[in-house]
């Protein structure tokens, strides 16, 4: 079976800093944007960590 790469996106409301999460295309994945290359979080529950942010935003 092929697996497709991880993509991963950081918010546009960083404003370009380089200081962020990015988050992986399946949503269970975050990495630092500062280390693309270092380790991952993976399993994590990006869906319900964005609903979070929200609701207590």
């Amino acid at each position: 079976m092929h697996q497709e790469p991880l993509r991963f996106r950081k918010s546009t409301r960083s404003g370009g800093q380089s200081e962020c999460v990015e988050i992986g295309h399946t949503l269970r994945h975050l990495r630092d944007s500062k280390n693309p290359t270092g380790p991952l979080l993976d399993g994590v529950d990006v869906a319900a960590l964005i609903r979070a942010a929200r609701t207590s935003a």
